[in-house]
């Protein structure tokens, strides 16, 4: 029932089917889903399968995958705590095989493969020795370097190739190397690695798109064709998506495409059942997806009738949606959801996660499923009407919490009275799964740390300790703090007259508190009637009334300043304010803030924590409120007035600001 494995510290108890913690687990040997049995620590969140567990590897291996060194068996990779396998080319984080000459990482999965030469592959196609693979179990998640398709099945590899990596279906290894093509019967179409004419633009007959993989072509017609082109360029195709096949209309011709709506100036598809004219790509958009940006499944449409729903508003980019074209909608009743296509289907939105026929979660709420409950209920007491939560058991701390209505801490908080531990009934209720509209995958609630003890929000930017949501699928990692977990999509915010609305793509925009160039990356509110006003998350969840020490008032979070420039400075710091950003006014007494010196650069760590050996100072640094006698900054030499992080041993003893800290390594040499 107990076993001590080489690659964990302590024992690691055998835990029965349905009673691991998370239901999105990992076994830490071969990063795929804990199902069944297993042997692991819930508190931990450490699993391995039963049959991973008991896994015998060999401590060093010869691998053809890596031939010039042998590799040695680590329970983790030395690189920065995670492993980028070469052959699987994704991040992990289980058990490798390793070659410290060569930085070389080899995931386990894909260390267990067996390959063989491939003899006779053209060389015009590919100059070096390519290996077999007949069984690779779907571990490479790279594309196929002849067709850009997701690799599957057997697939020739090769190991001399580090970036760009070559990987090829067998299928496309073993295309024929000439063929005629019905469309164009002048000349033969030769089979070439790239096209000759435009590298980076295929001139495809069929589709017009930038193409970077194996394509049919003909230097003297100027004539090339994709792969992909070729491969399902067939004069009537059937997908699981759409009831008719549909048929290639081999012409040039402008159309809208009735799924997408946009422009299409070649070769279409058409149905002759429903008279669509549809692109290529569209005919096999799913029928039914599930997004976090809805509750519900939402289903592709394109005959959507008028007095169906009451808003045409597409609820992503909060443009008009043109119903004589498709779109995708909640077919719940009562539901007027409904969006864009191409909005719907972006890598951003969407996961690529379809739902079966007949799938039904209308009767479904999340919060309410009990594999999604954090707490269990220990006792119970009547308040009025209602039967409240007296005592719980939480599943992040050791001991029991009692709900406390008075005293020090705010009311409606559960308490441990065994330890300082406090958390709001709120957030003792918070769900261990939920969605989230800032991405596109499902988040789990964490308790857990990195080595310093703190973690960064990667919606708002911010430093913060306590609980998290995180993402755990593979090569995302996520993590929000609880503040911005609790956002929506739309925002109504005292800084702009109107509402505000969660737009995924923001390149070539600013936000208008801090003047932050967005990235098309992130994430931000924006106001769509015109009035060019948008706001990052970081300013937009910034608190609206702040406190300063020498005023008796709250400070209200202000948004414009009319006052004359020679009163543009701050109270605490006595440095200029800059007239257009925001700050903390209190009217009462005339104190201007900086945003910053208001509420201090760590607003979300309580004072007194403690960071472990954070930017690789051997001693601890605690979260201190200076005041006015503090000692200066070890990096900058001047005196906060926020947040700050000290060092109390007595060799050092000294005080530096959270933006300083970075530059420790350089202070102290």
């Amino acid at each position: 029932m107990e076993i001590q494995h080489f690659g964990y510290h302590h024992p690691l108890v055998f835990i029965q089917a349905r009673t691991v913690a998370s239901k999105t687990a990992l076994c830490l040997v071969c990063e795929k889903p804990v199902v069944g049995c297993s042997y692991g620590c819930n508190q931990c969140q450490f699993y391995l399968h039963k049959g991973c567990a008991k896994l015998e590897l060999a401590p060093k291996i010869q691998h053809s995958f890596h031939p010039k060194h042998p590799l040695t068996l680590l329970s983790k990779s030395p690189y920065f705590g995670f492993g980028i396998c070469n052959f699987y080319r994704k991040k992990f984080g289980g058990f490798i095989y390793n070659c410290n000459d060569c930085s070389f990482d080899l995931h386990i999965n894909c260390a267990l493969l067996q390959s063989s030469i491939a003899a006779n592959f053209p060389n015009s196609l590919h100059p070096h020795l390519l290996l077999f693979i007949q069984n690779h179990n779907n571990e490479v998640k790279s594309h196929c370097s002849g067709c850009q398709k997701p690799i599957s099945g057997p697939i020739y590899h090769c190991s001399d190739c580090t970036y760009p990596y070559f990987n090829l279906h067998k299928e496309c290894a073993e295309l024929p190397l000439e063929i005629n093509y019905p469309y164009d019967r002048r000349h033969p179409l030769t089979l070439l690695p790239q096209p000759p004419t435009y590298p980076q633009k295929c001139s495809c007959y069929l589709c017009r798109i930038q193409w970077k993989g194996f394509v049919y072509s003909c230097s003297l017609c100027n004539f090339d064709l994709s792969l992909d082109d070729f491969l399902f360029s067939s004069p009537t195709i059937t997908v699981a998506s759409h009831e008719h096949p549909w048929m290639l209309v081999s012409r040039k011709m402008s159309f809208v495409c009735d799924f997408c709506g946009t422009d299409g100036d070649h070769t279409p598809y058409f149905c002759a059942t429903c008279h669509l004219l549809v692109h290529k790509n569209c005919i096999s958009l799913p029928r039914h997806i599930m997004i976090t940006r809805h509750r519900h499944t939402i289903s592709l449409s394109h005959s959507l009738r008028q007095n169906q729903v009451k808003d045409w508003m597409c609820k992503i980019c909060y443009e008009e949606v043109d119903i004589r074209y498709g779109n995708y909608r909640c077919p719940t009743s009562r539901c007027h959801y409904i969006a864009h296509v191409c909005c719907t289907t972006n890598k951003a939105i969407w996961d690529g996660t379809i739902m079966p026929e007949g799938y039904d979660e209308r009767s479904e709420e999340m919060v309410d499923e009990p594999w999604n409950l954090i707490t269990d209920v220990v006792e119970q007491i009547r308040i009025g009407k209602l039967m409240v939560a007296s005592e719980i058991k939480h599943s992040y701390h050791d001991h029991n919490l009692r709900l406390t209505f008075s005293g020090k801490t705010k009311d409606d908080d559960s308490h441990c009275e065994q330890c300082k531990f406090f958390i709001q009934k709120d957030c003792a209720e918070l769900p261990k799964e939920m969605p989230h509209p800032f991405h596109k995958h499902l988040f789990t609630l964490s308790n857990s740390h990195n080595e310093y003890g703190c973690q960064c929000c990667d919606a708002c930017g911010r430093v913060h300790q306590g609980f998290k949501y995180r993402c755990y699928k593979r090569n995302c990692d996520f993590s929000f703090d609880i503040q911005c977990m609790l956002f929506s999509d739309t925002l109504k915010h005292p800084s702009h007259e109107h509402s505000l609305f969660l737009v995924h793509n923001n390149e070539g925009t600013s936000c208008s508190a801090c003047f932050r160039n967005l990235q098309s990356r992130d994430v931000a509110y924006r106001c769509m009637k015109r009035c060019d006003f948008s706001l990052d998350v970081g300013c937009a969840s910034l608190p609206l009334t702040g406190w300063y020490k020498y005023d008796r008032h709250a400070l209200t979070l202000t948004f414009s300043d009319d006052s004359e420039p020679s009163q543009f400075y701050c109270d605490l710091c006595e440095k200029e304010r800059e007239p257009n950003r925001w700050f903390y006014y209190c009217a009462d007494c005339d104190n201007s803030l900086h945003l910053n010196c208001a509420i201090g650069d760590l607003p979300y760590l309580k004072l007194g924590n403690k960071l472990e050996q954070y930017c690789g100072h051997k001693h601890p640094f605690t979260v201190v409120k200076n005041i006015w006698n503090c000692p200066p900054c070890k990096v900058c030499g001047e005196v906060c007035h926020g947040q700050a992080l000290e060092c109390k041993v007595s060799e050092y003893n000294f005080t530096v600001h959270w933006n300083c800290s970075l530059s420790l390594f350089e202070a102290f040499e």
